[in-house]
């Protein structure tokens, strides 16, 4: 017989909270970087451990359903950590295989510096609405973009802001999205409604970003040629580089036929790694170090090169640190803190924490204007406490449905503001799947690039001001 169990007030559900936020500032603190490698994880877990704590102390929270929401939010995210050490290996074969070396020989020689942050957000933008994925973008044509805007002479925290602005627009507006595709589900709205009513937002939004970085592009003193030339003469004289590598053909073409995400990488990968074994032998070969040779060689330098961390010497320290990989065992990081995250977010979830914090916001929605800035900053408060951007979407999603329906508004407002405050912003948060994610692949942390992220930081501001001006908002009478 199961005991009825007690609803903690918001001031207590807003503890763990409170205790993670300063966990983590004295964490990063002190360890900087590092604490991703292993401090951020335990702050999480103190934390779930605290809620776990006073729910089944205070409230009548059995130890058996917390375990089973850590556990269904584990299994939530597990194709998204397979997706995670798939990448890990893509990115080192796109590297060694000279797919990435060949686009950055070829990119700083076509793209304009002055031209270049716009031209990178377009670029990530199309890529992303054809994939339908921010992920796979970043991880592929992103990776490219970093090496040749860093041989342009831009930094890293501009080069990472304008992919991650293309690739979530795409990501946001393509009807290949999961989480446009989930939105729109979980808010009962048609999906191709869905995204022709997020454009009055995500224009405006993309539009202001492009010109920030069209004005950012020409105001940057263009890298001497000489640099940009020993950017090139480094890579051809690592790499064998030629038009023959072809692999970002064949996954564009697996992209427009559909293909599910992970067989595309998972194929994608395997093409580079063929033109390893084809082009990169001498590659293959200082990978596996001394003491073997031959098919072994070979053998053992695609396993070491997919599995962990490779350093290859180059001409100068910064494309030495530039062509450096690690491969799938450089993801763990990254899939140790998600699995963290997500008992955080069971924990609270199982204990009624996360619905009595959000009940608070619901308290705000009496006039159009608030009722968005409320779902906005519980899509914002979720995508902190969850950690990951599809729990937020669903919680969001689920909360507001029936006052947007009591109050007369369509689901399409609902669906684009949760799109807004939540998609969007989950790059932006270091211990979201998205931030950690984001910053694993392009080794930018999250609060470098954070500022120069415009779209996705104008996006949940566009949501407000629109709901402000009652802009193509149609109401309905009013069901009590």
């Amino acid at each position: 017989m199961t005991q009825k169990m007690k609803i903690p007030s918001p001031l207590v559900s807003l503890l763990p909270v409170a205790v993670l936020v300063v966990l983590l500032f004295f964490t990063i603190r002190l360890l900087g970087a590092d604490a991703l490698g292993g401090g951020s994880q335990i702050c999480l877990l103190l934390t779930t451990a605290l809620c776990a704590a006073l729910g089944m102390s205070r409230y009548g929270v059995s130890w058996k359903d917390i375990e089973h929401a850590i556990i269904n939010n584990i299994a939530g995210v597990s194709s998204a950590l397979i997706i995670l050490l798939i990448i890990g290996a893509l990115s080192a074969a796109w590297m060694l295989g000279g797919v990435v070396p060949t686009l950055i020989y070829y990119g700083v020689q076509i793209i304009h510096p002055k031209f270049f942050l716009v031209s990178c957000c377009v670029i990530c933008a199309v890529v992303s609405v054809m994939t339908g994925s921010s992920w796979t973008t970043i991880a592929t044509i992103g990776i490219a973009l970093m090496g040749i805007g860093k041989a342009q002479g831009f930094e890293e925290g501009w080069i990472a802001g304008a992919i991650i602005s293309g690739a979530y627009f795409g990501d946001k507006v393509s009807p290949l999205s999961d989480t446009t595709i989930l939105a729109s589900s979980v808010t009962d709205t048609p999906l191709f409604t869905h995204i022709r009513y997020m454009m009055y937002t995500t224009v405006p939004s993309v539009v202001i970003s492009l010109v920030i970085f069209t004005i950012a592009g020409f105001s940057h003193e263009a890298s001497d040629s000489s640099q940009i030339a020993v950017f090139t003469t480094g890579l051809a004289e690592r790499f064998h580089i030629t038009w023959v590598l072809l692999v970002p053909v064949v996954t564009g073409i697996l992209i427009a036929r559909k293909v599910s995400s992970i067989i595309t990488l998972f194929i994608s990968t395997a093409l580079a790694v063929v033109c390893m074994l084809v082009f990169q032998t001498d590659v293959l070969q200082e990978v596996a170090g001394d003491g073997v040779s031959g098919g072994e060689a070979l053998y053992k330098g695609v396993l070491l090169a997919l599995s962990g961390s490779t350093s290859l010497q180059a001409s100068t320290p910064a494309l030495t640190e530039l062509i450096a990989t690690r491969g799938m065992g450089g993801m763990m990081d990254t899939v140790w803190l998600i699995l963290c995250a997500m008992c955080l977010g069971g924990a609270m979830t199982a204990c009624g924490m996360l619905g009595s914090i959000t009940r608070m916001f619901v308290r705000f929605t009496h006039k159009l204007a608030s009722t968005v800035a409320a779902t906005v900053a519980s899509g914002l408060f979720l995508n902190l406490a969850t950690a990951d951007q599809y729990i937020s979407i669903i919680l969001t999603g689920n909360m507001f449905k029936d006052i947007y329906k009591k109050n007369g508004y369509e689901s399409r407002l609902l669906s684009r503001t949760t799109e807004d405050a939540v998609t969007v912003t989950s790059p932006l948060i270091p211990w979201n799947t998205c931030g950690m994610t984001q910053a694993t692949i392009l080794n930018v942390p999250t609060l470098v690039y954070l500022p120069y992220s415009f779209f996705n930081l104008l996006s949940p501001l566009m949501s407000i001001f629109v709901a402000c001006i009652g802009f193509k908002i149609v109401r309905s009478v009013k069901k009590d």
